[in-house]
Parts: structure tokens; C-alpha cells; sequence
């Protein structure tokens, strides 16, 4: 929730050593015994390199969120079909958040447990593609998984790679996962509101082109033009090159990020719908590590639909011709 972004003060704490008294008559010292290991934590984004060595190793589980006849025509070998949609609200919502029953159903059939490391693979046709995947990093973690990587240049980048593809449903085990929504991690419409009447509201980043910033373009599902109240715009196509579909590089990356004031302060990333938002959230969070960063899933269509303030709102007849001219280039 948004109060978890208020950033508290950690003590680092440490064990002490305490020496044992010379013993009167010298023994062989006793073996040491070797702590349990404990597996590292995964890269947050993957090359088809790094893929390949993982993709057959028990324990990973690829999800292709692609379409049902995209997967059919060919998909990372071992991969499951689990399709955007089935992470998303409803056309006149699509951020709002699927049931825990839904994703502990969806996530069961695709045989993921709490340890397995999953890799999330999209089409990678556009870095908008890139958005979708990063939503459902997002909504696996805040479900209680925590070893996720997506792979950077979805399956575009896995086939010019000369990655193999197999055309059959993968066949796979169901789990037992029981899908549980961290409210800590999820920022709410009422949190915000409250945040920003008392003057109180972390750094608010603005996901979308400016158009949409700036009252000039709207998504269909929402009902106003404009932005939240004191919001900065930071495009998510920034973090791509031109025309590309993966990400820059993790210097260019943090840099960017450093310079949307997000790298080290408590900030809340929105779009239209929670997409284009994920993929300022998995750089800020994942990738520069500021994990004061949080998600608005329903952002500004959830926004617009309710009697609250916004930014950059277009007088009631420049909305009205943007509405004709929508209409005509729809």
C-alpha cells in the first residue's frame, strides 16, 4: 500500500563470534560444517543466451503470454500458454486485478509452485510488448512468487537468436500455488486521493507519451483527458532505442532512471491501464533497484471514471472536439 512507501531507516544487524576458552590438552579441530547453499536469485531480464542453458533445468517454468494461436505456431520448447488476457480486468477496466482464485487456477494449470523460477516470454514485435510482460512479472510477484525473469526481446528475440521451437502444448504438471495479493505492494485509487489531498503523495510518473500527458489523447476506456495531479511525464519508450524491442543497457537504463528522479525516492508509476507503467516499474524496481517504487494497477481510466482532480484537463469544448476527432480516426 502506499504507506509502505515512506522510507523507514534499517539498522544493519550482524551475529557475534564468541572464542571459546583454549582447551588444557590440544584436539584435532571438529569439521566444519557447510551452511545450506542457497540457490541466487535470478537475473530479473534474460538474453535468449541465458535462456538456453536455463530453459530445460528442473524448476524453470517458461510462460508465453502470447495469444493461443501465436504459442500454437511455435514456442520456446517446455513453454506454457498462459495468454495476457488472463492477467487483466475487463474491457471497460483492463488494469483492474484478476481474483486470487482466477490466478491460483491459471498459475496451478501452468505447474508453478512458490519455488519455481519463472521466465516470462511476449511476442516482442514492439517494445509495447515489452509492458505486457513486465505486468505480469508484477502481478506474479505481488502473488507471492519471487524468483521471475522476463526474456528481454520476448520470442523475436529467441528465434533470431536461432533459439529452437516446438509447435505442441507442453504437457506439465499441475501445482498447488495458492495466488495471494500483497496489498503492501499494490498502490489503490483511495490511498492515492488521500496522499495527494494532504499533500503528502510520493513522486508520480507519468508512463505514457505525452499526448496522453499533456490532455491531448485519451485511452477509449477512460472518461477524461489529463493526467494525476503533480505528475511528471516520463515516456516508457525512453527506456528502448528507436524502433527496438529490448532494453537498453543497464547503464543507460539506471542513468534514465536517475534522471526521472525515481532512482532513490519513494515514487508511484501509472499509465492508461497499468502497462505501459509496468515497464517504468520493472526498470526503476528490477533493474536500478529503487524498491520504493510501486505499481497503480488501474491508473487513469480508473482515475478518470471518479469525481477526482487531474492535470492538463482540456476545457469541456476542446474535449468535446478531441471526442469528434477521436471518433473519426477510430
Amino acid at each position: 500500500m502506499l504507506k509502505t512507501l515512506v522510507v523507514s531507516l534499517a539498522l544493519a544487524t550482524g551475529s557475534l563470534l564468541v572464542a571459546a576458552p583454549a582447551a588444557a590438552n590440544p584436539v584435532a579441530p571438529a569439521a566444519t560444517v557447510a551452511a545450506p547453499s542457497v540457490a541466487a536469485a535470478p537475473s530479473p531480464l534474460l538474453t535468449p543466451a541465458e535462456l538456453k542453458v536455463l530453459v530445460s533445468r528442473p524448476g524453470v517454468r517458461v510462460l508465453d503470454i502470447r495469444a493461443d494461436k501465436d504459442y500454437a505456431s511455435g514456442h520456446i520448447p517446455g513453454a506454457v500458454n498462459t495468454p495476457y488476457g488472463k492477467y487483466r480486468g475487463p474491457k471497460e477496466n483492463p488494469g483492474q486485478l484478476p481474483t486470487e482464485a482466477a490466478l491460483s487456477t491459471l498459475l496451478q494449470s501452468a505447474g508453478v509452485s512458490a519455488d519455481t523460477h519463472v521466465v516470462v516470454v511476449h511476442g516482442g514485435t514492439d517494445h509495447t510488448d515489452f509492458g505486457a510482460a513486465a505486468r505480469v512479472y508484477w502481478t506474479l510477484k505481488v502473488g507471492g512468487l519471487t524468483r521471475l525473469s522476463i526474456l528481454d526481446g520476448g520470442s523475436k528475440a529467441w528465434k533470431a537468436a536461432g533459439g529452437a521451437l516446438e509447435t505442441a502444448a507442453a504437457a506439465v504438471s499441475p501445482s498447488q500455488f495458492s495466488y495471494r495479493y500483497d496489498q503492501d505492494q499494490i498502490v489503490t485509487r483511495e490511498e492515492l486521493a488521500a496522499a495527494i489531498k494532504s499533500g503528502s503523495a510520493p513522486l508520480l510518473v507519468d508512463a505514457r507519451p505525452q499526448k496522453f500527458f499533456g490532455g491531448e489523447a485519451r485511452a477509449d476506456a477512460s472518461a477524461r483527458y489529463g493526467t494525476l495531479p503533480g505528475a511528471s511525464s516520463f515516456d516508457n519508450a525512453q527506456f528502448f532505442p528507436k524502433d527496438g524491442t529490448t532494453l537498453k543497457s543497464g547503464s543507460e537504463l539506471k542513468a534514465l532512471v536517475q534522471r526521472s528522479g525515481a532512482a532513490d525516492a519513494p515514487a508511484v508509476s501509472f499509465c492508461n491501464t497499468g502497462h505501459w507503467a509496468a515497464t517504468n516499474w520493472f526498470v526503476m524496481s528490477e533493474i536500478a533497484g529503487n524498491k520504493q517504487v510501486k505499481l497503480y494497477p488501474e491508473s487513469i481510466v480508473e482515475w478518470s471514471k471518479a469525481e477526482l482532480p487531474m492535470d492538463n484537463q482540456p476545457s469541456r469544448i476542446s474535449a468535446l472536439v478531441q471526442d469528434v476527432k477521436r471518433s473519426f480516426s477510430n
